[in-house]
């Protein structure tokens, strides 16, 4: 043979060697394609999240031009969670604002004093709506757009999750000792009896099981995604329940001295607002009296002073011809009838005090309710005298007192007069007078609890000074000039009632608690798969392989399967020629194996060292270039870890 000969021929054998290694590879490559097409099969509908679209995936610019385009790129993003997590965490801090800044719709008063205090940032704050946060336009679109965001997210993920709830588990992997749990034995009992064990087992620890091919495959943890389910469904029930709570409420609070009563009508309330949809005709029809007020302290010890109970005995009828009931309206216990709560919000006192002209005519006898100004019930007002009162000349005219009472005075000398004690231990009255125009007939509202001085004049006393006097129960003021007298007769409790009316508080509630439970089954349930398989080995003794895998790596998983590899192994336990002595579960796995020999349920783990035992042989050699592997390949114990 020629030179030229030799060497064409070690090419083409060169060639031919290459051809091979290129095939071999080629083999290699795809039995690892397939196997990872089989595990991402196994792994497939473990949540129930939005499926992706293909062109969303390989195109991440933006979509072409066009209507179309951009309507579906604009809800693709609205309806995404990242985006449904950002607008929940916007209308949280959009909340902020309507927390520290005076509400229009709850205080009007403060909202006049920040708009007089900050003459530069108070027109700025009303221009952006910072006085009306709730129902500003801007607080209004995080909110809309979040509700649809929600549906959005929801409606996709559950009809996943039915097709899931539908559908079966998938069938097991062609090589189990891949997956994160992991456990194997030999066994004489007959495949179809592991399997029919398995089934039993399994169903009986709540799995969702049925046989496939040579393989038992099971499911648990669907409340995991109802959880989440449940926990987006309240979001949007709790939305849904604020809004309208928002729009039909109606809200008012009223003082009531004890003895007068109370109709649930718009003219009997101090003050009233309502939400932008409510009407008269929503007032819920009823009346009640207030029979008396009452309130305790403790006496004693650091605590001296802090009230221990408030209490509110009325009577009250609903509708027009109702039959009247007691009942006890206390601190967080309010009445409720129909859609409306009436709760007592406070409690004070006041004084009744009797005004009499210079002819002895009694022209003013009534209770006069007093605020308080501190925990001691120290309380400040005015009483007026509007009709009815002529001074010494025949002329009318109105009377002015300033009132200041403490309930317990800790007598002359002793400092300021302020209230040592909220009960009426000590109570005292100071007064000081004034005549002349009270301004109620301007027309302009004024405040009851205040006097307007634009138009009337100070009583002197003998030293020209503001005629002012301390009076106990029983004791009179005498006015100057024979201008009449007063008397501080004696003390009558009051007490504040709130009447709210909040539509879809229940269903908010309820949203709330949906809420929780759904988050806990979403965080603290696991959704996982177990594979039971067997099949005959080649020395004809039957292999028993289980795996399990989860969404996600947790150390429960490896426990659990090592709990149901060992019921099962109880009724097919390891055949006899290859039972030792028990061995301790290793270290490393978190399972709990049956007592066995070396091919007894294994842990998770990667493929063990060589061992006499044929249970781990070497796995068998890979088949010729064109062929497909078998399914399932019928290997012994392939995996199992010794301990």
């Amino acid at each position: 043979m020629s030179n030229a000969e030799t060497k064409a021929t070690a090419k083409a054998d060169t060639k031919a060697k290459v051809d091979t290694k290129a095939h071999a590879n080629t083999t290699a490559t795809v039995a690892s394609a397939d196997e990872e097409q089989d595990l991402g099969a196994a792994r497939s509908q473990l949540s129930t999240a939005p499926k992706e679209d293909a062109a969303k995936e390989d195109a991440p610019h933006l979509p072409s031009l066009g209507v179309i385009g951009w309507a579906r790129w604009f809800w693709r993003q609205l309806t995404s969670m990242r985006v449904a997590l950002l607008l929940l965490f916007l209308l949280s801090l959009a909340a902020i604002p309507g927390s520290l800044i005076p509400q229009s719709g709850q205080d009007e008063t403060k909202v006049a004093d920040f708009m007089n205090r900050h003459e530069t940032l108070g027109p700025v704050y009303e221009k952006l709506g910072l006085f009306h946060v709730y129902s500003s336009v801007w607080f209004s679109a995080i909110y809309i757009l979040l509700f649809i965001s929600l549906i959005g997210c929801i409606v996709p993920r559950t009809w996943q999750f039915v097709e899931q709830l539908r559908g079966r588990p998938p069938r097991a992997p062609r090589r189990l000792n891949r997956l994160p749990a992991y456990a194997t034995w030999r066994t004489e009992a007959e495949p179809e009896q592991v399997r029919e064990i398995a089934l039993t087992v399994l169903k009986g620890r709540r799995f969702r099981s049925h046989v496939a091919g040579d393989a038992v495959a099971a499911e648990k943890g669907y409340l995991r995604e109802a959880g989440n389910l449940v926990f987006h469904l309240a979001l949007i029930v709790m939305l849904v329940a604020f809004a309208w709570g928002q729009l039909f409420k109606s809200e008012g609070t009223k003082l009531i001295l004890q003895g007068d009563g109370f109709a649930n009508t718009m003219t009997q309330y101090d003050d009233f607002k309502s939400g932008n949809l409510f009407t008269l005709d929503d007032l819920d029809s009823f009346s009640f009296n207030l029979k008396s007020a009452k309130a305790t302290y403790e006496r004693n010890g650091p605590n001296r002073g802090t009230p221990r109970t408030f209490e509110s005995h009325i009577t009250y009828s609903v509708g027009a011809d109702g039959k009247e009931k007691p009942a006890t309206i206390k601190v967080n216990k309010p009445l409720v009838v129909g859609d409306s709560k009436v709760y007592m919000i406070n409690f004070g006192y006041a004084p009744v005090i009797t005004v009499r002209d210079g002819k002895g005519k009694v022209v003013f006898k009534d209770a006069v309710p007093l605020l308080p100004i501190d925990g001691n019930l120290t309380s400040s007002g005015a009483v007026k005298v509007l009709d009815g009162y002529r001074n010494a000349k025949g002329e009318k005219e109105q009377l002015g007192f300033n009132a200041f009472f403490v309930p317990t005075f800790a007598g002359a000398g002793k400092g300021q007069m302020l209230s040592q004690f909220p009960a009426l231990d000590f109570p005292v009255l100071a007064l000081s007078a004034y005549r002349g125009d009270l301004g109620v007939d301007s027309g302009i509202p004024q405040n009851i609890y205040q006097l307007n001085k634009t138009n009337l004049k100070e009583f002197k006393d003998s030293k020209g000074q503001l005629l002012k006097k301390r009076l106990l129960p029983g004791e009179t003021m005498k006015l100057p000039d024979g201008a009449g007298s007063v008397t501080f007769d004696s003390v009558e409790p009051w007490s504040r009632f709130q009447i709210t009316q909040q539509p879809g508080s229940g269903w908010a509630l309820a949203g709330a608690i949906a809420a929780i439970l759904g988050l806990a089954a979403s965080l603290f349930i696991q959704r996982r798969r177990v594979w039971v398989r067997a099949v005959k080995g080649a020395d004809g003794v039957t292999v028993v392989e289980m795996a399990g895998l989860g969404r996600s790596e947790s150390a429960q998983l490896p426990e659990e399967l090592g709990d149901l590899a060992g019921l099962v192994h109880d009724k097919a336990p390891t055949a006899p020629d290859h039972a030792t002595e028990a061995d301790s579960t290793p270290k490393s796995s978190g399972t709990r194996t049956p007592p066995s020999s070396d091919s007894s349920p294994s842990s998770p783990s990667s493929p063990s060292s060589d061992s006499s035992d044929p249970s781990h042989a070497d796995p068998a050699p890979e088949p010729d270039a064109g062929t497909t592997n078998p399914d399932p390949p019928v290997v012994p114990a392939e995996g199992a870890e010794t301990p």
